[in-house]
């Protein structure tokens, strides 16, 4: 959630820390603010409230100079939004400086040791106790790595923390504990940078590694030197990340959920290239390393997410129970480990995250892996922690995905289950020779039946002016395609606010229909398949009762055509690709009504890219 910058080397700190944080603005947040060390022994702080632009009018009348500096954007949790509770924070005697993400649980009791020592805190935040506490040990005679290193152990609860001080004039110290959102440590040439995301650094670096739990890193401008907190030196692993740095910035686009919506195409391509062998009509995963035997000694896979990544889950089960014949249980990952889940060597627990850094879903993988459960995940950053911890892995190859409402992430990630469902179906047995090749060769044609829809936003033009005043809206879907609708409700609620539910299209009438009436819109997911009858069914409900019916159907279908109040279309699809198809129409209804309606459509209210605090 909140966003992390740091940086050490020749150029001017805080340019270079404002630049990253405003790649970082995608993660969402309320304030933000920058400290750096002067050449004077000073440390110099700016803060505002709101948006970046605040901010850099404030430095624009400041001056902060120095090659040494930190930055933060903050989404407040203990403490209003204020410029007071921004970070960074100042100990009293303005001897320390630090950023902080997570959550300092014991905080509460940490203040008071202070205030008994007269040590008061300016601020009402958790992190403002961190810098008093490290400064007491830099009163003691401790350098600044040391000060840290002794601060750690008083801390409970998962947090991210970068210091700068006067009396470490030529380095900067960083600590990880827990899952509280990443640490990426970036080197270039004679300069070091620190940060939360990798998009904030990709501008000057692509070599980067990542720090751990219970890690901490004293860095200077030719790098870093990484200890446990043990003392323990560690040898990290160098990661070249693939990313171009053009590919996280906008470019033409109005918003990156536009831009990202329209380069699906281009994702799917990345997904595919290498995996799909259309010669021999066979999947290749070889980061999963699953050996056949491991495959079929498998009783039971768990997919475990969250948001959006929890609708994909959703539609992986019926991608690997159908073709892998293997049970799939879905999981929210926020409340997997709080219901005792029945799990064991023979089952996988899968996780799907986009950033590899969603803490619900990093303490669902260590759940698993308590329970000596076999760990993979689908993932769209290689070197994340979600990567890093797991068996094996697929990477999603989707490129940065800057926007909050997830588009691209989501079908490549869709692709990806289904390659999954395939592969395992091989090694099972569970599907013929001629089944494996009729699967794979469906892949062949994907991509260019997703740029057939993709880029063709303006076609929603009339919907928008239709209802984009509508303050509610119902998605009904059924089989495969029911996650579909809760994706397509999702996307139209975070990103315009209008209230929207999806439902299975045959629980409509246990509730949601005595919602329909004139002024509900209902989008139902109606292409062809073994369900088609049934929502035709549902549709002369909808219509019978009043209800405004908007059709997703495929092209060349006359029955919906001829009941919608409204009709979007998609190329016709094999089954289990069809919801890679459909979802895009979707995002682009979200995405078009959000505009119309002046929504802020990338970063929108009370929501963030990545959660890392619980």
């Amino acid at each position: 959630m909140c966003g992390i910058v740091g940086y050490i080397g020749p150029r001017e700190a805080a340019s270079v820390v404002l630049g990253g944080l405003k790649r970082l603005e995608y993660r969402g947040y309320d304030s933000a603010g920058i400290a750096v060390l002067h050449a004077n022994g000073d440390i110099g702080v700016s803060r505002a409230v709101g948006k970046l632009h605040n901010l850099e009018e404030k430095l624009a009348a400041q001056h902060l100079e120095g090659h040494i500096g930190v930055g933060h954007t903050r989404w407040a949790t203990h403490g209003g939004v204020t410029e007071q509770n921004a970070h960074p924070h100042v100990s009293m005697r303005r001897r320390v400086a630090v950023v902080h993400n997570g959550i300092i649980e014991n905080y509460v009791e940490l203040r008071e040791q202070l205030l008994a020592k007269g040590i008061t805190c300016a601020s009402q935040t958790d992190t403002e106790v961190v810098a008093h506490l490290v400064e007491a040990q830099l009163e003691c005679g401790a350098d600044l790595m040391s000060a840290v290193y002794r601060t750690l152990p008083v801390i409970r609860g998962a947090s991210a923390f970068v210091f700068i001080s006067p009396q470490a004039p030529d380095c900067l110290v960083t600590a990880r504990l827990g899952n509280a959102g990443g640490l990426v440590i970036g080197q270039g040439e004679g300069e070091t940078f620190v940060a939360s995301d990798i998009p904030a650094i990709l501008e000057y670096t692509r070599d980067v590694t990542f720090l751990e739990h219970r890690q901490a890193a004293l860095i200077t401008g030719d790098g870093a030197r990484i200890n446990d907190l043990d003392g323990h030196p560690v040898t990290p692993k160098l990661y070249t990340i693939p990313w171009d740095p053009v590919a996280a910035e906008k470019g033409t686009y109005r918003h990156f959920m536009q831009k990202e919506i329209a380069e699906q195409p281009r994702a799917i391509t990345d997904t595919i290239r290498g995996r799909a062998d259309f010669n021999r009509g066979r999947v290749r995963l070889d980061t999963l390393a699953l050996t056949k035997a491991e495959a079929r000694a498998l009783q039971k896979i768990v997919l475990v997410a969250c948001g959006t990544s929890y609708h994909a889950g959703l539609v992986g089960k019926f991608m690997l129970e159908n073709l892998a014949r293997v049970p799939v249980e879905v999981d929210y990952a926020s409340e997997f480990r709080y219901r005792s889940p029945l799990i064991g060597p023979d089952t996988a627990v899968l996780a799907i995250t986009q950033s590899g850094e969603t803490v619900d879903t990093l303490a669902a993988m260590a759940e698993g892996q308590a329970q000596g459960a076999k760990l993979w995940t689908i993932v769209n950053v290689l070197g994340s922690q979600a990567q890093r911890i797991s068996d094996g892995y697929i990477l999603m190859q989707a490129g940065p995905e800057i926007g909050v409402a997830s588009t691209k992430a989501f079908t490549s990630s869709l692709v990806d289950l289904y390659l999954l469902a395939l592969s395992l179906a091989e090694l099972r047995e569970t599907l013929s020779d001629a089944e494996l090749r009729s699967g794979v060769d469906g892949l062949a044609r994907l991509p260019d039946l997703v740029g057939r829809i993709s880029e063709q936003g303006d076609r929603y033009d009339a919907l928008v002016e239709a209802f984009h005043r509508r303050e509610h809206f119902l998605y009904l879907g059924r089989g495969i395609n029911y996650p579909i609708a809760l994706e397509g409700a999702l996307k139209l609620k975070e990103i315009s606010y209008i209230h929207a539910e999806g439902y299975p299209a045959g629980e409509m009438k246990h509730g949601p229909i005595a919602l329909i009436d004139p002024l509900m819109p209902v989008v139902t997911i109606a292409t062809q398949d073994h369900v088609y009858g049934k929502m035709i069914s549902q549709i002369e409900q909808v219509k019978a009762r009043g209800g405004i019916v908007i059709g997703l159907v495929q092209e060349g279908d006359t029955l919906v055509h001829a009941k919608a109040d409204h009709v979007m279309t998609v190329p016709v699809a094999p089954p289990f690709l069809a919801p890679v198809l459909n979802a895009i129409p979707l995002q682009w209804l979200a995405y078009a009504i959000a505009v119309r309606r002046g929504a802020d459509v990338d970063q929108p209210r009370n929501l963030a890219k990545s959660v890392t605090v619980e």
